[in-house]
């Protein structure tokens, strides 16, 4: 892109921006007449409102901003509330949102793709194939739904990020990610400190503006911290920011107490220290490290010592002993994706990644689901670590997280791979734009990512 282009497009964005009380406004009448289409008893309507609401804005845009779509998606794909609370759908805003944002991409996103992103979609191609002999052996409706639903978490997540970093809005997307995580960290700090001051300090679960579970409260905070510890140079966050950001998501993240969402953090962290001489990062962060792991396993450790039969550790050894033998039904090709919707004699899911897809596509999802994962690590970790470190840490987190629970979870999916794909996008923006010889920007002030002001 030419530099008189890029002024064009970077004066686009701001015109658009200026009119932000115009867009509040439009958005407010939005908000407003969604809620009262999807009907005003639940909450949960609400926050579909808003959501749709910000779908809405952001189509109304694109003419102007060809990634407005994909950008204003960033924050909602945080929103994990159902789409028409309390009318039996089972689709996320999150969900919703990056459906939206793949067709924007698909439509306005740069051509052609990079190779690191060919081969991640081409390895995520190679598990659908193998998944879709489980969903014409078990035919039944949520089997063939989740089997669309996985393909755009993963490749539709990175299309959508590729999108926008190859755009040049990887700053913007990484700054709005992280500004919807710190939200849902300020309102887990405040809800667990009304819980302390009347002597509850078990996990925190927010429940405003909806309910939120433990683990996803959790582990999306952790994708934003681990974003602004790595704090690549082209994402430009000065220390003292990324360390305020860091220190707020960490007290958060402890609170909530999810085990998944501390471990995936604590293995992607000393990921990035093993690359401390490409990111200058200390190893004596490490030490950080030391309290959440102590708080895992004290946690850990006061379940077994309770033989409380009930608790979340004897309970998921129950459930593996039974998925076992029910797995033995159908070994080769499982018995469908979300199966437990539709057997009462299996009515939960599976507490653990490579058992869920074991149960769910036999031994030829599962062995796909490993040549998969083995191929994305490989591509992502081989890459410039300028780029390559943030995106093979940020989806080795979420492996990590799926050792003990579902792994095939919404937004806990899409987030990982929506990072991913920024970080190739702004790679290939990078290749693309190299800066000039004789006004190179300094890494700490700027970066080879569009260099309009972010709004």
């Amino acid at each position: 892109m030419a530099p008189t282009n890029r002024i064009r497009s970077s004066g686009l964005l701001a015109s658009a921006w200026a009119d932000a009380w115009r867009w509040v406004l439009f958005a407010v009448g939005a908000a407003l007449a969604i809620y009262f289409l999807l009907g005003r008893g639940a909450l949960g309507n609400v926050t579909s409102a808003f959501g749709v609401a910000f779908l809405i804005i952001a189509a109304a845009l694109t003419p102007r901003v060809s990634m407005a779509l994909p950008l204003m998606a960033m924050p909602v794909l945080f929103i994990v509330a159902r789409l028409g609370s309390g009318n039996g759908s089972s689709l996320t805003i999150s969900d919703a949102a990056l459906a939206a944002a793949f067709g924007a991409a698909v439509l306005f996103g740069a051509r052609p793709f990079s190779p690191e992103l060919r081969a991640l979609l081409w390895l995520n191609a190679i598990y659908q194939f193998a998944t879709l002999i489980t969903v014409i052996v078990n035919p039944f409706i949520q089997n063939t739904v989740e089997w669309f639903h996985a393909w755009l978490l993963i490749s539709g997540a990175l299309v959508v990020g590729w999108a926008v970093g190859a755009a040049g809005y990887a700053r913007t997307a990484l700054r709005l990610m992280v500004g919807a995580a710190m939200v849902l960290a300020v309102i887990t700090i405040v809800t667990g400190a009304l819980h302390y001051v009347h002597g509850e300090f078990g996990p925190v679960f927010p429940s405003w503006p909806y309910a939120m579970n433990k683990n996803f409260a959790g582990t999306a905070m952790a994708f934003a911290a681990l974003v602004v510890y790595v704090n690549p140079d082209w994402a430009a966050w000065s220390v003292r920011s990324s360390r305020t950001l860091l220190t707020v998501l960490a007290v958060a993240i402890l609170m909530t107490q999810s085990r998944q969402a501390m471990i995936g953090l604590m293995i992607a962290i000393i990921l990035v220290v093993s690359r401390r001489r490409i990111h200058g990062h200390s190893r004596y962060v490490l030490l950080l490290v030391i309290p959440a792991a102590y708080l895992v396993i004290r946690m850990v450790n006061d379940q077994i010592a309770s033989q409380n039969k009930f608790n979340s550790v004897f309970q998921r050894l129950n459930w593996l002993k039974e998925l076992y033998a029910y797995w033995k039904h159908e070994p080769i090709v499982g018995h469908g994706l979300r199966y437990w919707y539709i057997d009462p004699s299996m009515a939960y899911q599976p507490p653990q990644g490579e058992v869920e897809v074991l149960v769910t596509a036999g031994i030829v999802g599962l062995a796909a689901f490993i040549v998969m994962w083995i191929g994305i690590i490989i591509v992502l970790w081989r890459m410039d670590p300028a780029y390559g470190t943030l995106a093979a840490t940020a989806v080795i987190s979420r492996l990590v997280q799926a050792q003990f629970d579902l792994f095939w979870v919404s937004a806990q999916v899409s987030i990982p791979f929506v990072i991913a794909g920024i970080c190739l996008g702004a790679k290939a923006y990078a290749d693309r734009h190299p800066p000039d010889v004789l006004s190179a920007p300094t890494a700490s002030t700027d970066a080879p990512v569009r260099s309009a002001p972010v709004r």
